[in-house]
């Protein structure tokens, strides 16, 4: 993997431990030489994660709609910044120049990313990891829900397998480097081209 995409959130949530999080996370990201793809801002958890990872002389991508740029606050020093015309731009770009996608802890913004990239996984659009990293345990309703959508039959269990969780950043990298995406239904695959 050369490049990870992070989403998180445009806040900083009520944890330190959020924050706390990015540090550990660009620790590992930076010492396996893998670079930042994210948002763009330079705001909350998502700017964090840039000024972690910009510290450690890690290579960081930010991608922004323009609507966003100056609500968001746009971070000055990245790598590189990619302005775009739309959310939809955005996500695919971030899908097209990454090689995995890890959730740290968000909003509404940071579900609707996750979900559609399991989406496009599910789809065969891509077979890339996506994982969760379980700060704090932010992430254990949501964990709890998606196995409840299994046993009322509503989620595949390979497909609920697609989403792996960890609560240490180096745990998370690992399960990722390892992973094997489920066998592609070629039926949904073909039909949606």
């Amino acid at each position: 993997m050369k490049k990870i995409c992070v989403y998180c959130g445009s806040s900083p949530g009520r944890r330190p431990e959020y924050l706390a999080a990015t540090q550990a996370l660009a620790d590992e990201l930076v010492s396996r030489n893998i670079g930042l793809v994210y948002g763009g801002a330079g705001i909350g958890i998502m700017g964090a994660m840039a000024d972690a990872m910009v510290a450690r002389g890690g290579h960081v991508t930010g991608i922004i709609p323009h609507v966003l740029a100056n609500r968001e606050v746009v971070h000055s020093g990245l790598s590189e910044l990619r302005m775009v015309d739309s959310m939809h731009e955005r996500k695919a770009l971030m899908e097209d120049i990454s090689d995995g996608f890890i959730a740290l802890p968000g909003g509404l913004g940071t579900l609707e990313e996750l979900f559609e990239i399991l989406t496009w996984s599910q789809l065969g659009f891509h077979r890339k990891p996506c994982g969760v990293l379980n700060v704090a345990g932010y992430y254990d309703r949501l964990i709890e829900f998606l196995d409840h959508t299994v046993a009322e039959a509503l989620v595949a269990p390979q497909y609920r397998q697609m989403l792996l969780q960890a609560e240490e950043p180096a745990q998370l990298l690992g399960l990722m480097e390892s992973y094997q995406a489920p066998a592609k239904d070629h039926r949904i695959a073909k039909s949606a081209r």
